[in-house]
């Protein structure tokens, strides 16, 4: 329960931008299982702009709190405060969804962004520009992001989460400490009684930078080496140690080339075949 605490002193409130689509679906499971544990505010927004979304797309919150058994059927929506949660639903018209998105975090500041990558399965708007990667990039913020077609590591049936493996890549720059603190407490949030963390370094091996763990009962800790591209090192071992999570600290875009490819973060998202958390350096 120590870690469901802590979660409660980190994080105030969740911000989760909905396209309505599966993947959303999927992102909004997540969005909702940390905001129990932490006791948060949950701000769920969908940018319209001439298509036919009404209030009724926005997925059911006490719907999906009944199929996970934390509250019975037919509960009253007073039953969801009841809980320590305040879940708003936001419905606003806006040619870009990444401005509208940044607009609203400007007067609702938030400690997490938890999202579903490639929006292009879902609504016209999201159909037709890349959301989830600028907005994490101009937002600056700790984002949890949901590569389309992967379940993640919270059940959308009934609330379970399972994390069993973690994957850390670290370098000397950025410094990993954030990702490795993001890790640990995220993990202990949701008293995951047995992990199998992975800090994974991509280059020569007395580059690996001098990295701290916290010994705890049933968690196991490793520090590994690889060769090769940056992101086709991370995606194949993090397939490789069946990893449910991969945390990343970042930094964002520093030249020429990661302007035109994406940064490192970025490029894992694409290719993952897990959930991804990225912390930028600072936040």
């Amino acid at each position: 329960m120590a870690g469901a605490a802590s979660l409660r002193e980190e994080l105030r409130s969740i911000f989760h931008p909905s396209d309505f689509s599966a993947s959303s679906e999927v992102a909004f499971a997540h969005a909702l299982k940390i905001a129990l544990l932490a006791h948060a505010e949950l701000n769920v927004l969908h940018v319209r702009d001439a298509d036919n979304a009404h209030w009724a797309d926005f997925p059911g919150v006490r719907q999906m709190l009944e199929r996970w058994r934390v509250l019975p059927p037919g509960s009253p929506k007073s039953a969801v405060p009841a809980l320590g949660i305040d879940v708003r639903k936001v419905m606003t018209e806006d040619s870009d969804p990444v401005a509208a998105c940044l607009r609203y975090l400007e007067r609702n500041p938030t400690d997490l962004v938890v999202l579903a990558t490639h929006q292009h399965q879902g609504r016209e708007r999201w159909l037709s520009k890349a959301v989830a990667e600028p907005l994490a990039r101009q937002s600056r913020l700790v984002t949890l992001f949901l590569p389309s077609g992967v379940e993640g590591f919270v059940s959308r049936e009934d609330g379970s989460a399972a994390l069993r493996s973690v994957l850390i890549p670290v370098a000397s720059e950025p410094r990993p400490d954030a990702a490795i603190e993001a890790a640990r407490r995220i993990a202990a949030g949701l008293q995951a009684p047995q992990v199998a963390f992975t800090a994974l370094n991509v280059g020569d091996p007395a580059a690996m930078p001098t990295v701290s763990f916290e010994p705890r009962a049933g968690w196991t800790w490793h520090t590994m080496t690889g060769r090769g591209d940056v992101v086709d090192t991370i995606v194949a071992v993090a397939r490789e140690c069946a990893a449910d999570l991969i945390v990343m600290a970042t930094q964002g875009h520093h030249g020429f080339l990661d302007a035109l490819r994406g940064s490192t973060t970025e490029r894992v998202v694409r290719h993952a075949r897990c959930a991804v958390l990225g912390v930028p350096v600072g936040a």
